[in-house]
Parts: C-alpha cells; structure tokens; sequence
C-alpha cells in the first residue's frame, strides 16, 4: 500500500540557525535548530533533523554561522537625546544636567526635536540588536508614534516632575499626562506605559503617594532614577531624613512595579529590601561609569535574588545605545568591583540584557526567551569574523568578543526589520540627514 505524503505545517518564516540560546534557561545552547514563526510568534523550535521538511514557509533564512537569541531590551533611556550626543561630556551628572543638559532642552525641545531624536535612537538601537527599549523623556506620545511607525517594541515612562518643564506645569499634569497615554495604548501590541517619576529631587512625597497608588489600580511600570549618586542620598537624607530608598519604601512605592533606575552607594539592608518587595534594579554600566556616579553592586544583589536588568541611559551620557557594548561592560565592572572574575559570567551577562529585562517591565510573558507561543523578538549575530572565531562557548564569545556590526538580522513581532544589516522600514539616508540638520543648528545656537 502507498504511504501517502505527510501534510506540510505553514510557516511566515523559517529561521534555520547555527547556534540558538534560548534564554529561559540560563547558558543553555542549542546547535542546528530551526525556528518557525507564524502570526507574529514562536511557534515551533527544534533540531534540524527532525523539522526540516515539516514547514512551508514564506520566508527562510539560512543563518549558517550565527546564533540567533532573543533581542536585547533597553530597560532605560531618553531616545531622544542622541541630538545631544557629545554635547556635553566630561562633567559630573548635576551641573552637566542643570548648566549642559536642561538648559538646551529648554531652548530645542518640540515635538520636530523628539521626533527626530527617537528615529535616530530606534535605528541606532535596531542595528544593534535592541528589539524592546523604555524611553523616559518629553513628548512620550511622539516617541510612542515612531516606535510605531518604526515596529519596535517600547515601554514609554511617562515623566514626571514637580516643577515646571517644556512639556508639563507640575507634577499633577505629568500624572494625568501618563493615565491618558495608557489609555491610547491601552491593548497596543506593542506599546506600552509606566509612570515616570524623574527622581526622588525633583518629585515630592504627595506625587509619588498617588503614582503608588495610580500604578496599582491601572497595574503598570513605575520607572525611577534613584540612588545615581552620593549628592543625590546625602540629599535625600538632609531634606526627608531617610536615604532614597527607605523614603519611597515609606511611601509605598516599592513593588514589583517599580523599575529602580541606577541604584549605586547601596547599603546591605536596602539589598535585601529591594528583594523583600519585589523591585527591579536597571543597571547603566557606560553612563554611570562616564559621569562618576558610582557603582551598582551587581553580584550582591544577583546573590540576593534581586532581578538586575540592563540600559544605556540617553546617547547624552552613554554615548551609545549598544547593548552588546553595554553587557559586556556590566560583566566586566562587576567582576572588577568585586575582585570575583566569577561573578556575572557571561551566560548571565546575556540573560541582563534580556528575559531580565522582560521581567523588569513586565512582558517576560511575551518576549524575553525563545519558547513556542514567545513573540517573536529575535536576532541574530554572525560570528564567522577574525574577532569570533574560534567559538567554543557561543555565550562567552558574544559577551567577551562580538561586536554589534555582527547583529546581522532583527525580528519584532515577527517582522524582519534588519536583513543583511540594512533597515527595513526605514530610511537611514534620511534619519541621519535630519539628525544633521539638528546637530548644525544646535552647534550654532550653543
């Protein structure tokens, strides 16, 4: 009797990879996989022997020399701050902010501004291999519009000060600013909101009481700078009488909705009540190194069970949006500041930089490790260079030795918007033309 032939799965695409590191599990590699995606998410993984031949797909991509792994997540930045790229380098964080930074925010911030700054930042963070970024700066619904235009992924921390800005008259307008863009993203795939208190100087007790209960009752992020640098605790302590961190803990603001932005100067104690309430530490290695701010203490509170995410902060004080850059300096520091060349090994290194991530915001349901029913958020990163090879632990050689011009493709939902490290749907020309333009007259404006 005739077999008769097997009926073939459908597939948008097919990734068939080298290498894949899942992520969920933390250093586990797996060798010739194939991944299928349809409507956007993971729906299938396994050896090549056994899926090849299963799938019909639209789409195939024969990465014959690359690992393939979720993208990585900014879990903090202000996108549109790559216009001030080297404006201001070389100074501590509060005269930089308050006679650098500030001052020329007040004078070029509009929506043309934001906008323009954001598409920079996405393609910068595209190309090197960001699929998820949070973004806390002025004008949230510009950035949200080009993260959607452009098909990342983004957390918009809406901010919020006590005094006036560019873009509120007080903290209560900032309040009411991020309810309404939750409800304009309310359901988006894609976008979604946090409260954004800048930091504990320039928001007082009565905000942040109603943030913390704002953030309950609507079940979103609340994304903090807190604890940056010494100024900021030696502060905090002659104004409320409490370091930062035990202020807000009076004010019931730790939870894990809180995404706790820096965290230097920790004290033992506040490790382990950042573990006892559940709050989420977003390291920035570059940034805080750069305006001597200080140094998280990254291998005690991994050691305590504190989730340690990973950000670049704004181009203004990075000067970069690389994250591969950025968790290779996090393992680095760590192992440095320590005087342990064990602590935040490589494999873990990685899992910063991205189901961590996913955890800090919240959507470790969604993306943040390869699994069927994941979105797919993917890249992929080709080691067949003089700077890669050999590979004998694909972890150890993406942390120690890659580099981001390697990130060769990039999924977000599925879509592919880098193939062959060219943008898909944007125009690069075009975005580094207007950043231009900016540059030229913030230069001549100074």
């Amino acid at each position: 009797m005739t077999e008769l032939p097997k009926l073939l799965l459908h597939a948008d695409a097919l990734l068939h990879a080298r290498w894949v590191l899942p992520m969920h599990e933390v250093g586990k590699v797996l060798e010739h996989q194939i991944i299928a995606i349809t409507n956007g998410c993971i729906v299938d993984m396994g050896p090549r022997v056994e899926l090849l031949g299963r799938y019909m797909a639209g789409y195939e991509y024969f990465l014959d020399h690359h690992v393939v792994m979720p993208g990585f997540i900014n879990a903090h930045g202000h996108s549109p701050m790559t216009l001030l790229r080297g404006y201001a380098d070389d100074m501590p964080l509060r005269p930089w902010l308050e006679q650098k930074i500030w001052p020329a925010e007040t004078r070029w911030l509009s929506e043309s501004y934001v906008a323009a700054g954001t598409r920079l930042a996405v393609a910068e963070m595209l190309l090197s291999g960001t699929t998820t970024f949070t973004d806390m700066y002025f004008h949230s619904e510009v950035v949200g519009s080009v993260a959607d235009e452009c098909g990342i992924r983004a957390q918009l921390a809406s901010p919020v000060f006590d005094f006036p800005t560019a873009w509120t008259g007080s903290a209560d307008e900032g309040i009411a600013k991020a309810e309404r863009l939750h409800d304009q993203y309310s359901g988006h795939p894609r976008i979604g909101v946090a409260f954004g208190p800048h930091a504990p100087y320039t928001v007082s007790d009565a905000p942040l009481r109603k943030i913390a209960m704002h953030s309950e009752e609507l079940d979103i992020g609340i994304h903090m700078h807190l604890h940056e640098n010494a100024q900021e605790i030696s502060e905090g302590k002659q104004l409320y009488g409490l370091r930062p961190l035990r202020r807000l803990k009076q004010l019931d603001l730790l939870s894990p909705r809180l995404q706790c932005v820096h965290m230097t100067h920790l004290l033992d104690d506040e490790i382990q009540l950042l573990k006892d309430t559940g709050a989420h530490v977003i390291h920035c290695p570059a940034s805080n190194l750069k305006l001597a701010s200080g140094i998280c203490r990254v291998a005690d509170l991994q050691a305590h069970g504190v989730n340690v995410a990973l950000g670049t902060n704004g181009s203004a004080s990075n000067n970069a949006l690389d994250m591969l850059a950025e968790l290779r300096l996090a393992a680095l520091l760590a192992k440095g500041s320590s005087n342990d060349a064990s602590v935040v090994p490589a494999a873990q290194a990685l899992a910063m930089a991205t189901l961590n991530g996913a955890r800090a915001l919240g959507i470790d349901n969604k993306v943040g490790s390869i699994e069927p029913g994941k979105q797919a958020d993917l890249i992929a990163i080709d080691l067949e260079h003089p700077r890669t090879q050999p590979v004998y632990d694909p972890c150890s050689t993406l942390t120690y030795s890659a580099a981001a011009s390697q990130i060769s493709h990039v999924w977000v939902d599925g879509q592919a918007l880098v193939v062959n490290h060219q943008l898909t749907r944007m125009d690069l020309a075009q975005v580094l033309e207007e950043a231009r333009r900016w540059g030229a007259g913030i230069a001549a404006g100074a």
